[in-house]
């Protein structure tokens, strides 16, 4: 649980904050040095959230997509965009979404909102989006504040909607990281949190062909 190593909440936050504030405003910047694992990232996602737009009559729809922790708008480029009619992003680092309006180009025109926030404190709009896609961000959340969001994240989708995480696993327990402010989580403590959160497991995948280096990477569909 974060309450073994968050000692001090408000320090967790400001440090996280100050932390991407000085991290480049790129692809690479946003992966941690890794941004030659993009494509791999990207065309896994892709064919993980293809699966609920098919057809059939629980499809999740295509009109709207959220990007939680969007940093420069590198999903919401190669991934939602491609997928969706408009997508909003939301990050805590206003220098990302800045940049974001010239890296995305032209598809970007169809990003309705830019919203400056930290998690912790943001509400998706009601009854709004198909998909809530959430990566590599529910580190820099508590989890109070990670259930907390969720469960608004549950009330901001529409009919058949579905929540995406896609993150770091520990191998056990949860991990502090105090460079970026951030906590690593292992499956249980994950999956407790989204059963707390009111939402019911739809689908649970690794992903291959990453670093071996690098924490084991999960994606989990729910709603």
């Amino acid at each position: 649980m974060t309450s073994e190593v968050v000692e001090n909440e408000f320090e967790f936050y400001s440090k996280a904050e100050k932390y991407w504030k000085d991290v480049p405003a790129t692809v690479d910047g946003m992966l941690g040095g890794y941004g030659h694992i993009s494509s791999i990232d990207i065309n896994s996602s892709r064919k993980f959230l293809q699966r609920f737009l098919r057809d059939g009559p629980n499809r999740t729809g295509t009109t709207r997509a959220l990007d939680c922790g969007a940093g420069i708008g590198r999903i919401t480029k190669r991934l939602l965009l491609p997928l969706f009619k408009t997508v909003d992003m939301v990050d805590v680092t206003e220098d990302f979404l800045t940049k974001a309006k010239s890296y995305l180009g032209e598809e970007g025109r169809r990003v309705r909102n830019y919203f400056c926030c930290g998690l912790q404190d943001f509400s998706p709009e009601p009854n709004c989006y198909d998909v809530i896609w959430i990566q590599w961000v529910i580190g820099h959340l508590t989890d109070n504040h990670l259930s907390d969001f969720l469960k608004r994240c549950r009330a901001g989708l529409r009919p058949n909607g579905i929540v995406v995480i896609k993150d770091n696993m520990a191998q056990e327990g949860v991990i502090m990281d105090d460079v970026d402010s951030s906590v690593c989580r292992d499956l249980d403590v994950v999956r407790k949190i989204i059963r707390r959160a009111g939402l019911h497991l739809l689908a649970e995948e690794r992903q291959e062909n990453f670093p071996d280096e690098i924490y084991h990477v999960y994606t989990f569909a729910m709603r």
